[in-house]
């Protein structure tokens, strides 16, 4: 069950989103127990936004979402993957790039709970 948004600042065309949601699909079995037969994915492009107070660069945030935990290595090993993967396809810089994790605990689906 897991989430993953994206948010930047390049608008990103059909092609690049069809090449994006593939990566990600493969990325996303870097935890442990997901994959990308129950990944969702959200993609926010075109978004204004400001790092370190400069709007002028491009710039990508990513929400990933589980159900459940996780380690520290494998959280690491797709920070590593997550941020590749927006470098090539976007040619965003990694230092552009933050990436946010979330657990939780309860998941809805399908009109009730894991």
């Amino acid at each position: 069950m897991p989430f993953i948004r994206t948010t930047t600042t390049k608008t990103i065309d059909d092609t690049t989103r069809e090449n994006l949601k593939a990566k990600l699909g493969q990325a996303i079995a870097l935890i442990p127990g997901k994959s990308e037969s129950w990944l969702m994915l959200a993609f926010d492009d075109g978004i204004p936004m400001a790092f370190r107070g400069n709007s002028e660069d491009d710039f990508a945030y990513l929400e990933v979402n589980i159900f459940g935990s996780s380690s520290d290595a494998a959280y690491d090993r797709l920070t590593s993957a997550l941020c590749t993967i927006i470098n090539e396809e976007l040619g965003i810089p990694l230092s552009n790039i933050y990436v946010k994790y979330m657990e939780a605990a309860h998941w809805g689906w399908n009109g009730s709970n894991f």
